[in-house]
This record gives C-alpha cells, sequence and structure tokens, in this order.
C-alpha cells in the first residue's frame, strides 16, 4: 500500500493478524461505549451465511443506492488493500480516513482496557465512517459464524441468512445444523430474517434460540445463463452464474422486508443497478489480462456451484488453483474436477497457511506444476489457447493483485 510506512494505525492493525475467532462481544460492545455507540446513529442490516454474503451485500448495495439511500457496507475479506472492507455511498473509503478512524479505535481499545481482534477493530472503524458521513443505512456482513461475530454487537433491523454449508468446522461445529445455530444468533425477536431460496424454514425454525419473523426469499423464475451475466426475463444481471439468482432473490426480499418498515424503495431503478453490479473476486474478469477469470471459490458448496457454472456454459478452463491448508481440498478439488479442466496448474503463497505442493497433490489426485506467485503472474500476463480461470482463495486472488499491480476498485 503506497504511504502506509506512515500510516501508523494501519501498521499496528496488520500486526494484529486476520485469522481466527474470539469467544465474547465484550470488546467491541466496550469499544463502541467509548465512541458514544456510532452504530445507533443509522438503521443497520446483518447479513451472514456460509457464501454468498457478498454478492448479497453487493446487489443491496447497489439497489439501495439506486432507490436514493447513502449507504454504508462492510464486507470482508479484502483482496489487495484493507479500505475494500469498509464502503461508503458506492466507494471504498480513503486510506488516510480510514487511518484516522482506526486511530480513534485504538484510543477507544486504551480507555477499555481491552485487546481486540483485526476484525473488531475494522467494524469500529466502518461504524465510526458510517456515523461521520451520515448514511442512512448500513449493511453488515457478519463475519465468521455469527454468534461472537463483532457486527452482532449492533441492533439491526433485519437479519439476512444467504446459505449455510460447512466451513471452518473447527470453530463453528461438524454439522450443518451446528453451524447453523452459530449464524442464526444474528436474528432478533420479532424482527425479519430473510432466508435465501436454499433455506428451508421448517429446517431453520428448529435451530433458532429465539423468535424472529421468517422470511423466506422466494426464487426467481428460469434465466438464460451466459458465461459473465445471466438474463431473467429480458433483463441483465451483472453477477454472473445461477447462483447469483438466489442471492438476487435474497436480496429482493430483503427489499420487501424494508418497504414494510418504513423505507421508500421504487421498483423502476433497481434493475438498472442489477445490471451494473460488480464484484471483483467472484467470477470476475481480471482487468488488464487476456481471458483471465477470478472466483474465490474457498469451499467444496463455492467449488461446485462455480463448477456447474462452467458446465452450463460449456466452458473447459485451464485451471490455477492455490487455497489455505486448513480447507477441505478434497472437497473442493472433486468439485472442481468436473469442469473437465484443459490444465491444472497449483499456486502457492508465500503464507505458511497455503497447502503445499503435496497437500495439494494428493487432494487433486496429480502431480500438477506448482507456481509462486511471481512465476504465475507471468503465466497469467501471457496469452493463452483458452479461458484461464484462477480459484481456491480469495486469499490467492488478492495475493495475485498485489504481484499484479492491478486493483479491484
Amino acid at each position: 500500500m503506497d504511504g502506509i510506512t506512515e500510516l501508523t494505525a494501519l501498521r499496528r492493525l496488520q500486526a494484529r493478524g486476520h485469522f481466527g475467532i474470539k469467544c465474547g462481544l465484550e470488546n467491541i460492545r466496550a469499544m463502541l461505549e467509548a465512541l458514544g455507540r456510532p452504530d445507533q446513529s443509522f438503521p443497520s442490516l446483518l447479513i451472514a451465511g456460509t457464501n454468498g454474503k457478498g454478492s448479497t451485500g453487493a446487489f443491496l448495495a447497489h439497489m439501495l443506492k439506486a432507490a436514493g439511500f447513502v449507504v454504508g457496507w462492510t464486507t470482508s475479506p479484502h483482496l489487495v488493500e484493507v479500505n475494500e472492507r469498509i464502503w461508503v455511498d458506492g466507494a471504498p473509503i480513503g486510506t488516510g480516513a480510514l487511518d484516522l478512524l482506526l486511530t480513534e479505535a485504538f484510543e477507544a481499545e486504551a480507555r477499555a482496557g481491552i485487546q481486540a481482534t483485526y476484525f473488531e477493530l475494522v467494524i469500529t472503524a466502518a461504524l465510526l465512517a458510517f456515523r461521520m458521513t451520515g448514511v442512512e443505512i448500513a449493511l453488515l456482513e457478519v463475519g465468521m459464524g455469527g454468534r461472537w461475530d463483532a457486527t452482532n454487537a449492533t441492533d439491526p433491523l433485519l437479519t439476512l441468512l444467504t446459505t449455510v454449508g460447512l466451513d471452518h468446522q473447527q470453530y463453528l461445529g461438524d454439522t450443518r445444523e451446528a453451524i447453523a445455530r452459530e449464524k442464526l444468533c444474528t436474528a432478533r425477536d420479532g424482527r425479519p430474517l430473510v432466508l435465501g431460496p436454499s433455506l428451508d424454514p421448517d429446517w431453520v425454525r428448529p435451530l433458532l434460540s429465539n423468535h424472529p419473523h421468517l422470511c423466506p426469499a422466494p426464487p426467481l423464475g428460469s434465466a438464460a445463463i451466459h458465461w459473465d451475466h445471466s438474463r431473467l426475463g429480458g433483463r441483465r444481471i451483472g453477477l454472473a452464474g445461477r447462483h447469483q439468482l438466489d442471492n438476487l432473490a435474497t436480496a429482493f426480499e430483503a427489499v420487501r422486508q424494508l418497504r414494510t418498515l418504513g423505507f421508500p424503495i421504487p421498483e423502476g431503478r433497481l434493475w438498472d443497478s442489477i445490471a451494473t453490479v460488480r464484484w471483483p473476486g467472484r467470477l470476475w474478469a481480471a482487468p488488464e489480462l487476456e481471458g483471465v477469470w477470478m472466483d474465490g471459490a474457498h469451499n467444496p458448496e463455492g467449488a461446485k456451484v462455480l463448477a456447474d457454472h462452467a458446465l452450463a456454459c460449456g466452458l473447459r478452463p485451464h485451471l490455477f488453483f492455490g487455497v489455505m491448508g486448513d480447507k477441505d481440498l478434497e472437497g473442493i478439488a472433486t468439485q472442481l474436477r468436473r469442469t473437465h479442466p484443459r490444465s491444472v496448474t497449483f499456486i502457492r503463497g508465500g503464507a505458511p497457511r497455503y497447502a503445499d505442493r503435496e497437500a495439494l497433490a494428493r487432494a487433486w489426485g496429480l502431480d500438477a506444476p506448482l507456481l509462486t506467485l511471481r512465476e504465475a503472474a507471468t503465466r497469467l500476463r501471457a496469452s493463452a489457447d483458452g479461458p484461464r480461470l484462477v480459484t481456491g482463495s480469495l486469499y490467492l486472488i488478492g495475493d495475485l493483485l498485489r504481484e499484479l499491480g492491478i486493483r479491484p476498485a
């Protein structure tokens, strides 16, 4: 990041590390209290789920902005720079502004006498940014799980649950039911809980520890699926893949519930905004590269929808794959093999958490070439005899974009 050596708070944030989970909301609540509860300055929505949170948030942020609202949005992880996690009115906040907000968060941490996590500090900075800029509605993407997530210290008008699948089992539990219970802690008594179309309310209801108003999102009709977009009733959907129809349906149901809560959201301009939605790292055409697509399919469910999309479009890519070693490597590889790739190339970044050659070869059942980030960047800059798909981890995509000198936003 340019000038980061002068940005003290950002350096301190990076030293905290990105990973792990801490049980309890005491820290985030203490910081918010010390800062005068910035989260109470605007209405907010929580977006939880295993997959689809970012895409659903992207749809919803574009729709609400088109309806005339000043929208704040938090998302994670970032690809290249941490300010990608905090959006105001359609753009990430500036690096200098983020550093100042993080300084406030660190000062609140010191006054409270606590040691906050990376995620708690970023969420605190985001809520400060939203208060400072006068956002009219905030979309808060839940990180890992939900029960102990920093976003759950807020008081949302409604909650969205996009999907429930097996991911982060070492923290959340080994079954879909156990994971769902953690995520459902983001719901609130008597308030709407929007369920993605893949979630059966009869399955969800016994897993709840409270009594929200269940609002299942009706699935959208059949669409014409193209590799880089879809069309529904002749109207373009900017994010590609059949799974994005479910994410869009979830966003539409959230809009319907917001209307019942008094938010004036006219239909007129929503589809114009949907046509232009883009979400870097999610079946995304990498700028400045010829025929290169990037998708952070980091669990078997994400890999399945990616493979389904490639098969539906009749596309056989050259596959570039790298992922963190604590993921379900075999489950992801099993799904991606269904694309019958023209070739498979492994990539390993410099961080110790990346899966090594032996683990990748064992999961895929083949001894594919292994490239460093620099070697992979050189390969992707060159032309090829077919489309290339980089997948496996959003962290891999971020590392490659840094190596390529490409900014996603």
